[in-house]
């Protein structure tokens, strides 16, 4: 009988943790990593046990599993209503069975990596991320070690060309500031909180209202976000969101969005306001 101290489902956070980072979705990672073990248990136990390192094993077909997902996934949000954003995460509250919360779970870091092919976005998750060497990215990927190199090559490129993050102590300082005035409704002090290009993404999935079209500039940003309280009953909470300080909006008992924030040369630079309620879900445990 299987029990909890089984290697083979030891492995399970550690699947996930990847699965999320690939795929950007809570959802879609825990099925991921279920199809996985769908797999491996799949297997007769002679070929079960002639694999030498099922850890191994377990991490080549996940990861093939999330590069096809990421392949269809490219289409699916081609048709997706307004912009799409990865699923954003609370704070750990069961470190046995969460993602582990670093950088590279933060929302400015999983959108950059959407801007990536999947194959970019596998290459440099394995190797950067989780340490695996170029010869396994080859693996998962079906490609050349030189290949994999030259992914992974590119994608830091294109990771490089955002702004550096400010200290998270920094962050968790603005974006308490931008929440008192943004509950004060004083527009001023929003607008001189914000980088002069900042922007806000918000993303409603067609479920419920929000800006179809991401909001470019301090100003508009800082007014858009003065528009919102002005509707009343909105209560703002600092909460850390996918590993840095952001903001949980409810009106009333309901909660209306997640906000996450970047942060550098102590402005905020962008918004992204989660408000599909399908992505919701960790928020409402």
């Amino acid at each position: 009988m299987t029990t909890p101290s089984d290697p083979v489902l030891a492995e399970r956070r550690h699947l996930v943790n990847l699965a999320y980072r690939l795929l950007g979705s809570l959802t879609e990672a825990e099925d991921a990593v279920q199809e996985t073990y769908a797999r491996w248990y799949a297997l007769s136990p002679a070929r079960q046990a002639a694999i030498s390192s099922p850890g191994a094993w377990l991490t080549t077909v996940a990861g093939r599993i999330c590069l096809d997902v990421l392949g269809s996934a490219r289409v699916r949000r081609e048709r997706y209503v307004g912009e799409w954003l990865p699923e954003p995460l609370p704070g750990q509250t069961d470190p046995a069975d969460r993602i582990t919360l670093d950088d590279s779970v933060s929302m400015a870091f999983l959108v950059a990596l959407e801007a990536m092919t999947p194959a970019q976005r596998v290459a440099l998750v394995l190797h950067d991320v989780f340490g695996y060497s170029f010869a396994e990215v080859a693996d998962v990927t079906g490609r050349t070690t030189g290949a994999c190199r030259e992914l992974a090559s590119t994608a830091r490129r294109r990771l490089r060309a955002a702004r550096p993050a400010a200290p998270v102590a920094r962050q968790a300082g603005l974006v308490r500031d931008f929440k008192e005035a943004w509950a004060a409704g004083d527009i001023g002090t929003l607008i001189g909180l914000l980088d002069p290009a900042a922007t806000l993404t918000a993303d409603g999935g067609g479920r419920v209202r929000a800006a179809i079209a991401p909001i470019e500039g301090g100003e508009l940003v800082a007014r858009y976000v003065a528009e919102l309280a002005a509707f009343g009953g909105l209560t703002l909470e600092e909460r850390t969101v996918n590993g840095r300080p952001g903001l949980v909006l409810r009106r009333g008992d309901e909660l209306a969005a997640v906000y996450a924030f970047a942060v550098a040369e102590d402005r905020i630079t962008h918004i992204w306001a989660v408000r599909n309620p399908d992505k919701l879900g960790p928020w409402l445990e």
